[in-house]
């Protein structure tokens, strides 16, 4: 089983701490890492490896889901620019699931670019340093601060 279906299974028994919100192609919760404040994955429900597997209109509302989550990621967490990562080759397993980084101007230290560019060009031992693991009562707050966001967007 995959990382991401792991995850998954976690989350709809009820397990994951990190879940925000539950929408009907996948699952809205928080990075365990936050080097990137408000740093937030949006997990596809079941075991898809390819977006063009999906069915048209399940694509497109996955898609749209995404989009709106990107969206109060941003307004909940003050990004200037939303980095989207779609991969589903490394360590996390072949299944389709979004990261989202909130960026912000001087996110990055001076790692070529003056500090700019992709956040796979930051070191992954300073990304998924445990210093940037947060707290339960930081999880909290920023499930609520993301909650709001995707209520005030969804209706």
């Amino acid at each position: 089983m995959c990382f991401v279906c792991e995850r998954v299974n976690q989350t709809k028994a009820g397990e994951n701490p990190c879940l925000v919100k539950e929408l009907d192609t996948g699952y809205v919760v928080i990075g365990d890492f936050q080097h990137f404040y408000g740093y937030t994955l949006f997990l596809y429900k079941e075991h898809v490896v390819e977006l063009f597997d999906l069915k048209e209109n399940v694509r497109s509302k996955h898609l749209h889901e995404m989009t709106v989550v990107a969206e109060a990621v941003k307004n909940a967490f003050g990004a200037e620019k939303m980095n989207y990562e779609c991969l589903g080759n490394g360590e996390g397993g072949a299944h389709i699931h979004w990261h989202l980084f909130p960026r912000r101007n001087g996110d990055i230290e001076k790692y070529g670019n003056n500090g700019k560019g992709p956040v796979w060009c930051y070191p992954r031992d300073k990304m998924y340093a445990e210093s940037n693991r947060p707290s339960n009562q930081e999880i909290e707050e920023m499930k609520t601060k993301l909650n709001i966001e995707l209520e005030r967007l969804l209706g």
